[in-house]
């Protein structure tokens, strides 16, 4: 009875020991691999954005004309086309509500998170006539196959400002650009990465 207690303890023992050396070497093996050094100095394509709340510019009365997406190598990108100097904007993740009535965006936006985008200029012209074809709590465009956009939902326009909500995969890392052109025209770009 002894021999036996004494053989299953040892068992025990040594199967713990064996689960131990095994791991540590399966650690050491993924830590070559994918290290805290190669991860603080590698971000992914290079992208070190974050995803704080990003916020720039002044009221515009030029109207917005055009959204549209588009997909990169290492983000998905919503472009937003003013028909004047644009460079007003806030972006960042968290309840959309539609401008004027406060109705809230995000039962009716695809994603796991959610961008907040308020754009410093309407979606109308100078008679009060929408400059866009979406009616509020449309969906703005097809984003099947994107890697990262799931929902670009219109919010209205209010008082000078549109609001959309975009729908994205995961909280991410984005940045927003103001670029000038075409012709006259001015963009404010969101670009979402693919990941961390």
């Amino acid at each position: 009875m002894r021999i036996r207690s004494a053989l299953t303890a040892t068992a025990v023992v040594l199967a713990g020991v064996l689960a131990t050396a095994g791991s540590s070497a399966a650690g050491t093996s993924g830590a070559a691999r994918t290290g805290p050094a190669r991860a603080a100095t590698e971000a992914y394509c290079g992208i070190t954005w974050g995803s704080g709340e990003k916020s720039a510019g002044a009221l515009s009365d030029a109207p917005l004309v055009d959204v549209r997406t588009g997909r990169h190598d290492c983000y998905d990108r919503v472009v937003f086309e003013f028909a004047g100097p644009v460079d007003g904007y806030t972006v960042g993740y968290g309840e959309t509500w539609t401008e004027g009535e406060g109705l809230a965006l995000s039962p009716y936006t695809a994603g796991g998170a959610l961008l907040r985008v308020s754009l410093r200029a309407p979606a109308y012209d100078a008679d009060h006539l929408g400059t866009v074809p979406y009616p509020v709590g449309g969906h703005v465009t097809n984003l099947l196959r994107y890697p990262t956009l799931r929902d670009v939902v219109f919010g209205g326009s209010f008082e000078g400002y549109t609001t959309f909500a975009v729908g994205v995969r995961a909280r991410l890392p984005f940045r927003t650009l103001v670029l000038a052109g075409p012709g006259a025209h001015s963009r404010i770009v969101l670009d979402v990465a693919h990941q961390w």
